[in-house]
């Protein structure tokens, strides 16, 4: 009885092992693949996205010397006056 579940007990082992070892094959060989798939892939949207901006740019472009103001800031980022009152101190030597 108790060589049975040695050897029960082994031939899992053994199991885990060949598992294991097959995992990082796999792993060494297709995880290169994958990284550089996934590299080429957002190398393509960031190239999408550039093109993009740079074709909305060169259709807005103003000729040389003109402004363009594209909003008006926001008057309320101008700050909180309600905090307290500002007291210019004098340095006393």
């Amino acid at each position: 009885m108790q060589e049975a579940e040695l050897m029960s007990l082994l031939r899992t082992l053994f199991i885990f092992v060949i598992v294991y070892y097959f995992f990082r094959f796999a792993a060494r060989v297709f995880g290169p693949l994958l990284i550089k798939k996934a590299v080429h892939k957002m190398q393509q949207k960031a190239q999408k996205q550039y093109n993009t901006s740079h074709q909305q740019t060169e259709t807005s472009a103003a000729k040389d010397g003109e402004t363009i103001i594209d909003k008006k800031p926001n008057s309320s980022n101008q700050g909180n006056n309600s905090v307290g009152e500002y007291v210019d101190f004098e340095e006393i030597d």
